[in-house]
């Protein structure tokens, strides 16, 4: 099982290879020359050389011998004739260059990179990885919070498709939606000669088992395209696409249309959204009432500072609709705040936290190295409003929940949630009324890829203007005005919070 993990060995059946390179056909591709990088068991070259006869050549690469010489065998067996052949070689050491030489344009390259990120490569000690380079120039906290955990696949398509780009060309492959955009992103914004492209959604539990959005992912080159645009079409089957998604202003849009139609309420500078608390270990600080003590996630039950312990909205909560069913406990009142404090101000919570201090030690994350013992992280004046707004950054739906007090306390999210800090019950219903409107549904939805891991988060909350927003609706009054005044208010340095998922 490890090594099917490691090289990402999904083998692609012989009956989707062919409902891809019969739509290849359809949109009136007909190749020269056909490449398959990672042929595993040469059901795409089976397919390729039945639909596409007239190829003069098809050349097929993969590291695994036994399935070089599958793929070998299946060749020979086809009842068509062509100039094919298969040759061992590992993805990261091939000299691609030599193989491109001896294909005429225009070029096929199609198939099925491996599944598979860096990280899990990493976990194995696998050593199937591309020289490491920051070509994306990452910036140490994006590195932190998981952005530079690629996809294997989507270097071997950057990759791919640099081969073809200068020339004309077509890449036709099997990945994750999430790399078929990051790919496109990455061609558009280094200008690189796009003709046209489009992702046609596949069934992944289906056809491979694997609870993953995935594409068929296709992309023209040989001239530059300046639309910057990509079809998204539901199936390999269907006849026009659900939207197009595209770049606009140096932005990555989910629905280029919802996007001209509502840019002009995009705003700059904005702060207002809040990711909710981190603290990577939900059985020491989430707790249940237990009478007048509490009973954390081991089953213990313990005596703690009341004024310490704050209600809990899960993301699931919010996406729900559901009232608190937990609790946290909170050692500290904003970044620069220390838990060490406790010691003198709360022995109980001090000698709790002190008792799991092992496990605490041992939360992998690394912005806890260098920080107080105990310090968790989405914490700061915001968090302690009376009033807010929320919304679950995890779950399809995009509904904003009033949220207010229980027994006087404030109400706190993890750290999958945002908040919209509010002074009062009348701005957080003004607020809510505000967000939850068609034309600010539009607005978000025009960024939104639902089948990203975390769809929702405080860097798109942050890009609608509330100001514009309430101008649009012609709802005015003091409440609008200060939420619009908040929103671009930021906190003093040794307050303010970073966003732990921007």
């Amino acid at each position: 099982m490890s090594k099917r993990i490691e090289f990402g060995d999904f083998q692609t059946p012989i009956g989707l290879a062919n409902e891809v390179c019969a739509l290849i056909s359809k949109l009136g591709y007909s190749p020269r020359s056909i490449l398959e990088p990672t042929c595993g068991q040469g059901a795409f070259l089976q397919a390729a050389i039945e639909a596409f006869p007239s190829a003069e050549k098809v050349v097929g690469v993969d590291c695994n011998s036994k399935y070089a010489e599958e793929a070998r065998q299946r060749i020979l067996s086809s009842t068509t004739p062509t100039n094919a052949e298969v040759l061992e070689g590992d993805f990261f050491q091939t000299d691609w260059n030599l193989i491109l030489a001896s294909l005429s344009t225009p070029v096929l390259i199609l198939g099925n990179p491996p599944w598979v990120t860096n990280s899990t490569l990493g976990s194995l000690g696998s050593q199937n990885l591309p020289l490491k380079t920051n070509v994306d120039n990452l910036r140490g906290l994006e590195a932190v919070t998981g952005k530079s955990n690629f996809d294997i696949s989507e270097w071997m398509i950057r990759e791919s498709l640099s081969w073809i780009a200068p020339k004309q060309g077509m890449l036709a492959v099997l990945c994750k939606t999430s790399v078929a955009r990051r790919v496109l992103s990455y061609a558009w914004s280094h200008d690189m000669p796009i003709t046209s492209s489009a992702i046609y959604r596949i069934n992944a539990k289906l056809h491979f088992n694997a609870s993953v959005d995935a594409c068929l992912f296709c992309i023209q080159t040989g001239v530059q395209h300046d639309r910057h645009e990509c079809a998204d079409y539901t199936s390999i089957d269907a006849q026009s696409p659900q939207a197009i998604f595209g770049h606009r202003d140096e932005k990555m849009v989910a629905d280029v249309k919802l996007y001209e139609r509502t840019q002009h309420l995009f705003g700059t500078g904005l702060t207002g959204w809040r990711s909710g608390i981190k603290h990577d270990c939900s059985r020491v600080y989430e707790l249940e009432p237990n009478g007048s003590q509490w009973k954390n996630g081991f089953g213990q039950l313990i005596e703690l500072e009341d004024d310490l312990v704050f209600p809990l909205l899960k993301s699931s909560d919010l996406a729900a609709g559901r009232k608190p069913r937990k609790w946290v406990l909170m050692p500290q009142g904003s970044l620069s705040d220390s838990p060490e404090k406790l010691k003198y101000i709360a022995p109980k919570a001090w000698n709790y936290l002190s008792s799991h201090s092992a496990l605490l030690n041992k939360r992998g994350s690394s912005i806890y190295k260098n920080r107080p013992p105990f310090s968790i992280f989405g914490v700061g004046p915001y968090s302690f409003s009376p009033w807010k707004v929320g919304i679950s950054g995890l779950y399809k739906k995009l509904v904003f929940v009033p949220i207010g007090q229980i027994n006087g306390k404030s109400i706190q999210l993890d750290d999958t949630g945002y908040q919209f800090a509010c002074n009062s019950q009348e701005e957080c219903d003004a607020l809510a009324h505000l967000l939850n409107s068609e034309t600010a549904s539009d607005f978000f939805r025009a960024f939104i890829f639902w089948d990203a891991k975390r769809p929702i988060t405080a860097k798109l909350l942050n890009k609608l203007d509330l100001a514009l927003l309430a101008k649009e609706l012609s709802i005015e009054g003091s409440a609008v005005q200060n939420l619009a005044d908040r929103q671009v208010l930021p906190y003093s340095k040794t307050q303010q919070q970073p966003s732990l998922f921007p």
